[in-house]
């Protein structure tokens, strides 16, 4: 494996000679609109790319994700998973045209998660290319209804109903390169909607507003003490409401996130924040509800772990300084069912969650020798004794 490591800089070099076929793949998927809950679209050019690479089986499993399978030397060792989730932000309503250059491409939802799809169809054509053979099938998964609202149901299905047990997983994100996560924080997203009938108005002297009913419940959730052991945290993300700038809101919403080292501490905040909205709901008459939109449990690697430690030195061979932050993704979902796994990131990009996201092209090559690098070592047993 040390010899490997060695070879990854010029692997990186041979990588950008195809760079044709892989900008090709991130654009055509990028232009294809994929919100949550609508993948179909996306998902049909994922296995098309896929059959056109010579992938020995494509297929979809019983919840529609899009699976490739290519198969390995050794049909008793068990399968390498590599995902990255089909859906993004953007409603098909907008305009998904992208914009490249020679460092650079931009458009909506490339950095989240386009760019990673992109990659992940591209790797068939790049172990071809590159001379590149496995002892464990390597199964590349498309996985839909990951984000937001969709609560990776996606992945949570694909792990729970195959067949046979998985050796480890490598979950792709489009960005930061040097991101190597092998923790997952307990979770709860959930949404506050304040509603206000109009008639409320009419048989009473004061009508509330319904921004500043979610003002009180914000100012009621910042006063909330937080632990530092096991660390919380609660993100206020998202606020709507009103229909113009002369007239009370009659409704709005408010989204929150709540993350801790444990679960337990999760629901415990979710419990608080609850009684909250229930709480000035009463007391000021108006309609207030709390729903959980997605959630999950804190799961986690040791950095002592073979496969984390592997990781790091593969980006390490390749100039890369490895940074390791808790993640709530598809990650998750591999540890919670005792399967090791990493998410990497493929590339450097700014602009995240706009319309105009841009990755850089230049550093995407060393971030997919760092995927072929984690295959690699995970193929050569780095999980086995695990």
């Amino acid at each position: 494996m040390n010899d490997f490591l060695n070879t990854l800089p010029q692997l990186a070099d041979r990588i950008k000679a195809l760079q044709d076929i892989i900008i090709t793949n991130i654009v055509l998927i990028g232009q294809t609109p994929a919100p949550t809950f609508k993948e179909k679209r996306r998902s049909t050019i994922f296995m098309e790319r896929l059959a056109e690479f010579g992938v020995d089986e494509v297929t979809t499993d019983g919840y529609r994700n899009p699976i490739g399978i290519i198969r390995g030397t050794a049909s008793d060792k068990p399968p390498i998973f590599a995902v990255a989730h089909l859906d993004t932000f953007y409603e098909r309503d907008i305009v998904h045209n992208y914009t490249i250059t020679d460092s650079r491409i931009t458009g909506p939802g490339i950095l989240d998660n386009s760019l990673g799809v992109g990659v992940l169809v591209s790797l068939p054509i790049l172990f071809q290319k590159l001379n590149l053979k496995f002892e464990s099938d390597i199964v590349l998964a498309g996985t839909i209804q990951s984000i937001g609202k969709g609560n990776l149901r996606g992945v949570r299905h694909l792990l729970k109903t195959w067949p046979t047990p998985i050796r480890a997983g490598v979950c792709l994100e489009g960005v930061e390169l040097g991101r190597l996560n092998y923790s997952s924080n307990g979770m709860i997203r959930g949404e506050i909607e304040c509603r206000i009938s109009e008639q409320r108005g009419k048989l009473y002297n004061y009508t509330p507003n319904a921004i500043l009913m979610l003002n009180e419940v914000i100012n009621e959730i910042m006063n909330l003490r937080l632990s530092q052991r096991p660390r919380s945290q609660i993100v206020i993300g998202k606020i709507s409401g009103g229909a113009n700038h002369g007239k009370i809101a009659y409704e709005a919403n408010l989204g929150f996130e709540i993350r801790s080292d444990s679960y337990k501490m999760v629901k415990s905040i979710y419990s608080h924040i609850r009684d909250i909205v229930e709480g000035i709901g009463h007391e000021n008459e108006v309609d207030l509800s709390i729903k959980t939109i997605s959630n999950l449990k804190a799961a986690r690697l040791k950095y002592s772990h073979p496969l984390v430690k592997y990781a790091a030195a593969v980006l390490e061979s390749l100039g890369i300084k490895p940074v390791s932050k808790s993640t709530e993704s598809a990650l998750s979902i591999f540890l919670s069912r005792r399967i090791p796994a990493v998410t990497l990131g493929i590339t450097h990009g700014e602009k995240y969650y706009t319309h105009k996201a841009t990755m850089e092209i230049q550093p995407m090559f060393k971030g997919i020798a760092q995927i072929i690098g984690v295959l690699k070592a995970i193929d050569s047993g780095v999980c086995d004794a695990e």
